[in-house]
This record gives C-alpha cells, structure tokens and sequence, in this order.
C-alpha cells in the first residue's frame, strides 16, 4: 500500500533517533550505564515510494543532516547545490556521479523530482531560499537558525501558510533522547518544582571557534563569492569570509544564534516554555582576535514568568570559545526544589535530595550561641 508522501515528510525529523543514555540516573539515584543503539522509523515504505531530496548547502552540517536523512527509508538524494566546485565534486565522490549539481540554487528548485530540500547554507540566505523553496513546490527542512533577524520570520511563516509545504527547522536538542528523558522526569516531578535553569557551551580549539579548513584551491575561480555575499556588504574576495563565515556578523547570527540557540531548544522542549520575558546579556572578544567581528565569550540571564505550562523560573547560559578546561561542549542543569537533573546532549543524571520534615540544628546554626538552659529547652 503506497505511503502518504506528506505524512511520511512530516515523519522524516522525528523517525531516527540516537538512544545513547550513557551514565544515566535514575529519579531514585541508581547509576546505569546503557550501550547506544538506533531507533528506526516504524513507516513501512513501499520500493517504488522514494522522497527525493536536494541538499543546498554541502558543507559541514550539510553532510551531517544528508547522511541523517538518507538512513531514513525511501529518502533519495537527487541534487546538490553549493557556491565551491570542490564540494560539487566531493558530492559526487561521496554521493555517487548520478547526482545533478549546480552553484545555483534555482536549477535545484526547478528539478521536477525534488520532493523536499535540506537548506545548510549560512545564515543570512535562509529566509529568501526557505520561501523560494516553498513557493517552488518543495518541502523543506532548514537549519537553525530560521532566520538571520527577527524580522525576516514573518516572510517564511506567511509563505508556510500560502503553500502549505511542510517547513521543519532543526536544531538537534529538541530530538535529543536525553533532553526528552528529561522532560518526561520534570513533568513526573522529580526534581520538584523548577527554580533555575544553569545551561552552558565551551570549546577549547580552533575548530570549536569556527576556524574550519579551508581549501587550497580556494579562489574567486572556484568559488561564487559574489553569490554568496548576497545581501551582505560588498567586500574583496577573502576566503575566510566563506569558510569560517560565523565568525562574521554580515552572514551569520554569532554565538547567540549559533550556539545558545541549542541550549534555548533544549530547555524550551523540556519545560513547554517559548521564550524568556526578560533578558540580560553582556560579551566580549577575548582569545581569538583573527579579524572576526563575533564575540568569542557570552553571558546572559533570562527570567521566564509563569505560564499555564510551567511556574516562573531562571535561565543562567553562555558560551565560552575561550574555555581553559576542556570538559566538553554543552550542557544543561534544570534545578528543583527536590533536586537537579543534568543534560548532556543524549545522557543524563538525576540527582534528588530528601529535605528533612524539621529544620533541624547545630552546624552553622545560632543554636551554639544559646545558653545551656535554652539549649535544652530547644531540644524539647
């Protein structure tokens, strides 16, 4: 029985998953460890029934996600789209040479057997791809952030609703087994009531600071640099600019809406929350002085008031691209009253603390300071 191509579209996101709940807690203490397995998509697809994609974008994350997608049954990747010829050609290495590429988006868009497109290019091109996409027929899953402002939002959402296409944004946490194990532990009341939220992202090398690789063959003759500025201010060629463009504020959304976007997610899908009222934010350039205009260390403060999903609690989050430790890269700490569960990408630890019926005394206590007769009348 032939599948429902928009069903099975709108199951893509959320039909593979990485079970990998290493260290985990339970809500009474006890530490398991568990061995990571993959949860397959329970959508039977006939031989003949393919969703056909086109990947715009093959860089770094648009590896990550196409590969993602192709464990997907019936996903076929048809196109592929990027501005460097040596990603067309890499494609092709990796993909197979049956693939139709282009540095020109809109030839992918006008292939008739693209059902759905993956948009992994920077920041400041997603909303105008997201609405052609649409507008051309096309499902599609973008990354995140959605868009490069605030305002853009509002084009995408209106061409959603013109089209009716299926439009996901991705950003992993909200997929994340440990994330959902959390919510699922929240809401069961494990750690009482929510109080604060303590989330964080450091990185220690380069690469965690964006210096990505760049090509030797790099040049204005292998790649579209005028493409790629698009809106963006007109500048020389600099390889930099397209290799390593978060660094940049012209094409990217900085370590706020690269980084911390993920720990929001996060904590949005584990309390039902959709944002803070208020927020407080202070950042600086500290370490990597490369000629980028993004900051390399962010520290915020969010106050989320109470809503019918959740009561009033606060976020405390940053990023440090300049971190000395080397623990590791994200993590979220949702603080209760009766005790803490920590995320770290799919593990997690609960933590539960039994509060005593009576305040008890002695230790740091004015108790000592009583006399001998309050003492013991204190006692009774």
């Amino acid at each position: 029985m032939r599948n429902n191509r928009r069903n099975f579209i709108k199951n893509i996101g959320g039909s593979m998953a990485l079970l990998a709940v290493g260290n985990a807690v339970s809500a009474s203490g006890i530490t398991n460890t568990s061995t990571a397995s993959t949860l397959h998509s329970k959508i039977k697809v006939a031989a003949n029934d393919k969703i056909r994609i086109g990947l715009i974008g093959s860089g770094i994350i648009g590896h990550f996600d196409t590969n993602t997608a192709l464990k997907v049954p019936g996903v076929e990747l048809v196109a592929v789209c990027d501005l460097y010829k040596g990603r067309l050609e890499g494609a092709k290495e990796t993909w197979g040479n049956q693939i139709f590429t282009t540095q020109d988006y809109r030839e992918l868009l006008a292939r008739k057997d693209v059902d759905a497109v993956l948009i992994c290019t920077p920041d400041h091109w997603h909303q105008r791809i997201a609405i052609d996409s649409m507008r051309a027929g096309k499902h599609v899953y973008c990354e995140k952030p959605m868009v490069q402002k605030i305002e853009q939002g509002w084009g995408v959402i209106n061409a959603q609703k013109e089209t009716g296409k299926v439009f996901q944004v991705g950003s992993q946490m909200a997929s994340s087994v440990g994330i959902l194990e959390a919510k699922r532990l929240l809401a069961a009341g494990a750690i009482g009531e929510l109080t604060m939220v303590e989330s964080y992202c450091d990185r220690s090398d380069a690469r965690g600071a964006w210096n990505y690789s760049i090509p030797t063959d790099a040049s204005p003759e292998t790649i579209d640099f005028d493409t790629f500025l698009g809106t963006a201010p007109k500048v020389p060629f600099e390889a930099k600019h397209f290799f390593r463009w978060r660094n940049y504020g012209a094409y990217g959304t900085g370590a706020a809406g690269d980084l911390i976007v993920h720990l929001l997610t996060g904590i949005h899908t584990v309390t039902g929350a959709v944002g803070p009222e208020k927020i407080m934010s202070i950042a600086d350039l500290k370490l990597w002085k490369d000629g980028r205009d993004s900051f390399d260390i962010i520290n915020a403060v969010m106050n989320y008031k109470t809503t019918e999903k959740h009561a009033a609690f606060h976020v405390v989050t940053r990023v440090n691209l300049t971190d000395g430790e080397g623990k590791g890269p994200f993590g979220i700490k949702l603080i209760g009253t009766e005790g803490v569960i920590e995320s770290f990408g799919n593990g997690l630890v609960v933590k539960t603390l039994k509060r005593r019926a009576v305040p008890g005394y002695g230790g740091y206590d004015s108790f000592d300071s009583f006399s001998n007769k309050q003492k013991e009348e204190f006692k009774k």
